[in-house]
């Protein structure tokens, strides 16, 4: 990954006072233009060092402002000046951060199988993840519109094995109309559905049961 085209690399000078080029830092500001994002970010593009010795590299990410990040830190948002001060602010506190984010990432990959399909052309791996991330949505929207207290703390992974797997039969009219959906009453999470899935589908005058599969 070529970085030093389109970031600057802050140091500290000498004397503290100002701040002059270098690629001997570890972060610095990602500065091509980002359109593709809703809302004004910051980026930041991090440097590690290998056991190996080589370089591997990693951008971050926010929505924060400098004096937010501080504010978030505890410090003073006077220190929102010095640039090399904000950049290791930016950078500390995405190291504070709660393993939410890695446990939900995890969850998608396992619960839907993310890690085992790739592409490779760059289009078709762009769409490929924006599949994802729809998958991801309507796995959150689902669990919402069931609203079932037992699955509140489901993450993908439980949601697409436990839920959606649950076996069952669709019965439909002669005009192709869903008009019955039987759930296997064996499944340890069918009886809690049922009443569930009744109120959902009462409009669409589908009847919801139990049954052997």
């Amino acid at each position: 990954m070529q970085v030093s085209a389109f970031c600057a690399w802050p140091r500290r000078s000498p004397s503290g006072s100002r701040t002059r080029i270098g690629l001997n830092a570890r972060d610095c500001w990602v500065r091509e233009p980002a359109p593709e994002y809703v809302r004004p970010v910051q980026r930041i593009a991090v440097r590690c060092r290998r056991q190996d010795g080589t370089f591997a590299y990693g951008v971050l990410i926010s929505s924060l402002s400098a004096e937010q990040v501080f504010t978030l830190l505890g410090r003073s948002p006077v220190q929102a000046t010095d640039p090399v001060a904000i950049l290791a602010a930016y950078v500390n506190f995405y190291d504070l951060r709660g393993g939410g984010l890695e446990t939900s990432l995890k969850g998608d990959k396992q619960g839907m199988g993310l890690t085992k399909r790739n592409k490779k052309r760059f289009e078709a791996q762009h769409m490929l993840v924006l599949l994802g991330s729809l998958a991801h949505n309507v796995v959150v929207w689902a669990r919402r519109w069931l609203a079932v207290p037992q699955l509140r703390q489901y993450g993908p992974l439980r949601m697409v094995r436990d839920v959606f797997h649950i076996s069952g039969f669709l019965s439909y009219d002669a005009s192709g109309h869903l008009v019955q959906v039987i759930l296997n009453q064996d499944a340890r999470l069918a009886q809690c559905l049922v009443s569930s899935l009744k109120k959902r589908l009462a409009l669409l005058h589908i009847v919801v049961s139990l049954g052997g599969t």
